[in-house]
């Protein structure tokens, strides 16, 4: 349910998670104001698609711009009426960031830089911004829960998003910003990117091409369906990190990752239920009617053998934890591939 205000800036509203989430704000009545700045990372005119349906509702506004242009940063908190926040927009990809590091300090680490001063000058009420289970990096303790350390990345990117938690919380302690970092585990879904495995793997199949299958197939994910994510961030809008002053007044939560210093807190978002790389695979195959052929890998580096995430805190803040499983999601996004490749 919504609070007094229904004004949320979204970043990233082109994306893959910022559409998913941005449209089912503004179905539920939200006014949004989206920022992207449509970068060629992968193909635009996925994104423009994306765009031009929350383009169809009249409480969306459209705000195109990086969020490293410190101008355009000052006019939209000057000219714009937001007390949430929602950061989603960021370089991506484990991969890529091996060898392209410069735009991931860029979009990372300068543009959530940006993001944390609006919400400074702006006063909101609460902050959410996107971390991701790759922070957990080498920790072998499954499942990863939010009171571990998380010092060793395994890639660029993830090491990128552990300082935008820590940029955050400095922030949350320093201006008292009710702030809460999600990390997400491997979301997939309709509207995925193409550089994500399973748009490659479907497009692959469908053009009878082999598909790359990393460490050989031994690899677990904790696949996470887009729509249960977005409820999930939906959801914890409403749930804002206590005031450090008022602690003593509100319910202790078991295994809670609130700061000490700081209304701050880390949630893990995802299934809870990690499922074997060959598992997901067959979920494409029998969703397509064909078999894969499979080219057999070694271990990229920066890649991790397993994620597999403990939902418990979410589900003690939220009452709601991801429940699709990978079989109806994967059956989903090839539905719609095959629908979005035939248009």
């Amino acid at each position: 349910m919504k609070l007094v205000s229904e004004k949320i800036l979204i970043t990233g509203t082109a994306g893959f998670i910022g559409f998913h989430l941005a449209k089912r704000l503004l179905d539920s009545g939200w006014s949004v104001i989206g920022i992207d700045a449509l970068t060629e990372y992968y193909d635009v005119r996925l994104k423009m698609e994306r765009l031009k349906q929350l383009k169809c509702y009249e409480n969306f506004t459209e705000i195109r711009g990086r969020l490293e242009d410190d101008d355009l940063c000052a006019q939209v908190v000057g000219d714009y009426d937001f007390d949430v926040i929602v950061h989603l927009a960021a370089q991506a990809g484990v991969r890529y960031s091996i060898d392209h590091p410069k735009e991931y300090v860029s979009t990372n680490l300068v543009g959530t830089f940006n993001i944390l001063e609006m919400a400074r000058a702006k006063k909101i009420r609460h902050l959410l911004a996107a971390s991701t289970s790759s922070v957990y990096g080498a920790n072998k303790q499954m499942p990863f829960d939010e009171e571990q350390k998380t010092v060793t990345p395994m890639s660029f990117y993830a090491a990128t998003k552990m300082s935008n938690e820590l940029m955050a919380h400095s922030y949350s302690h320093i201006f008292n910003i009710p702030t809460t970092m999600f990390r997400f585990f491997t979301v997939y879904g309709p509207w995925g990117r193409p550089d994500m495995a399973l748009f490659k793997f479907v497009r692959a199949m469908l053009d009878d091409k082999p598909i790359d299958i990393y460490n050989y197939g031994n690899m677990k994910r904790d696949f996470t369906f887009v729509e249960d994510l977005t409820r999930a961030i939906e959801l914890l809008v409403d749930v804002a990190p206590p005031p450090v002053e008022t602690r003593s007044k509100v319910s202790a939560i078991n295994g809670d990752s609130l700061s000490e210093v700081a209304p701050f807190r880390v949630v893990n978002i995802g299934n809870s239920s990690p499922v074997n790389l060959m598992e997901y695979i067959e979920a494409a195959e029998q969703a397509l009617g064909k078999t894969a052929v499979k080219n057999f890998m070694e271990m990229q580096v920066g890649d991790v053998p397993a994620t597999w995430a403990d939902t418990e805190l979410l589900r003690q803040l939220t009452g709601f934890v991801p429940t699709t499983n990978v079989r109806d999601g994967v059956h989903k996004f090839v539905d719609w591939f095959i629908q979005y490749r035939a248009s």
